[in-house]
């Protein structure tokens, strides 16, 4: 209806930025008014197909009914008493199907937090509680959070890590298994004996207590480790008695055509970190881990004002419900079907496009100089900026900022997912 952004948005965003700091960015400055079924819809009136899922958190839809009436009769009833202090069923519901879902048949416990990065963070703590040891082992280009510690965790320096030192003690970074940029031709094998000669050599196994590790790669540019790599890693951990976390806070809840990302290589964790997906956009975070780890940490020891509110606990059953009652798992797949084999053709049209990949509908294309695998950040921000243009949200990623990445809602219609690719095809061709 309008450029974008249109008149009341630029209205709205001097409002912004006379009332927020300019460290909260904003990736395309259009004020949404109303949301659902992948279309986003602004305060000049423009309508967007939306294929960033507010980074992977509205899954099931910006409003979906099941997640919006089981909210709205709970927020009559009450919208917090403090779990802590007066418990209530939803909360016990919630950690009681984390517990069956989440990968493996052994006996777990869970509990709530408020977001990933606490969700990282507390499962950090949990591991050096049970194990008693020191070190944390992560991975290049891993991103786990804006906390100090999660922060420390996290790959990237610029924007996340730039001036807020010093950071963390005790955590080690070591090789992950990102086939585009392996020098060799045996990248599982080779990522993984580094990682662990690494660990082996520099930490000492026995002063690990955790490995956190995303089962795909997230902000660091949906990087999908060479197959194999995982499971060794995994072993090395069972091995060493040091606690397996993967961080499933992006990959979690049917984004990847699992319900979660570690079952592709039947990988089970000793901890899953989980949030983003799992709430239909309300303030909701999960550790889930077996109960022997679990069960070490003293009364007190965990917990929050607000972690498991009410209203976010009756959201992801309205969540649960919807992803086992319209197949979402089957739906992701369904959406890589039709992503992956439109993008791989412009691959091959356009050179500028240097690899494409990810799993279900969690995708993204590394952009490079052509003819080189030479990192192509303003290819990117021009793609970016035409997309937006023609109204299809897209957002960014990679170490290096050359990647887009791709995450529609699981419920967006066909003929929107064809659309918003049409629109991503003009616009590289016209780069």
């Amino acid at each position: 209806m309008t450029a974008i952004p249109g008149p009341k948005s630029q209205e709205l965003l001097a409002r912004k930025q006379a009332a927020v700091p300019p460290g909260i960015g904003v990736t395309l400055p259009v004020f949404v008014t109303r949301a659902g079924g992948g279309v986003l819809e602004d305060a000049d009136g423009n309508s967007l197909i939306d294929f960033g899922s507010g980074i992977a958190v509205t899954s099931v839809g910006n409003s979906a009914p099941k997640v919006v009436d089981r909210v709205r009769k709970q927020v009559a009833d009450f919208t917090h008493t403090c779990f802590m202090v007066t418990p209530y069923e939803s909360y016990v519901r919630v950690c009681e199907k984390l517990n069956e879902l989440t990968p493996g048949d052994h006996e777990k416990r869970t509990f709530l937090v408020n977001s990933g990065a606490e969700a990282v963070e507390n499962a950090v703590k949990i591991a050096r509680h049970a194990t008693g040891r020191p070190a944390v082992v992560v991975f290049d280009h891993g991103y786990h959070g804006r906390t100090l510690l999660t922060m420390t965790l996290t790959a990237k320096n610029m924007p996340y890590k730039q001036g807020f030192g010093p950071f963390a003690p005790e955590v080690y970074r070591v090789p992950l298994a990102y086939p585009f940029r392996w020098p060799g031709e045996n990248c599982a094998e080779e990522a993984a004996e580094q990682a662990i000669d690494m660990i082996s050599k520099q930490i000492g196994a026995g002063n690990v207590a955790a490995v956190v590790i995303e089962p795909i790669a997230g902000e660091g540019g949906f990087i999908v480790p060479a197959r194999g790599f995982l499971p060794r890693i995994a072993e090395f951990c069972r091995k060493n008695g040091i606690v397996f976390v993967a961080d499933e806070v992006q990959t979690g809840f049917a984004r990847t055509g699992d319900l979660f990302a570690c079952e592709d290589e039947g990988v089970v964790p000793d901890i899953v970190t989980t949030a983003k997906g799992i709430a239909g956009g309300l303030p909701l975070a999960a550790v889930t881990g077996r109960a022997e780890i679990m069960d070490k940490v003293h009364s007190g020891g965990l917990g929050g004002t607000y972690g498991g509110n009410p209203l976010a606990c009756e959201a992801a059953l309205g969540v649960l419900e919807t992803i086992e009652e319209e197949n979402l798992v089957a739906r992701a797949r369904r959406i890589g079907e039709i992503m992956l084999p439109r993008l791989k053709a412009l691959q091959e049209r356009y050179d500028v496009i240097g690899d494409v990949r990810g799993r279900g509908a969690m995708i993204a294309i590394e952009l490079v100089e052509p003819g080189t695998k030479e990192p192509n950040p303003a290819a990117v921000q021009e793609v970016v900026r035409r997309c937006h243009a023609e109204g299809l949200l897209v957002l960014t990623a990679g170490t290096y900022g050359n990647v887009l990445r791709f995450l529609p809602p699981l419920v967006i219609p066909e003929h929107l997912l064809e659309e918003g690719l049409g629109i991503l095809e003009k616009a590289i061709a016209e780069l």
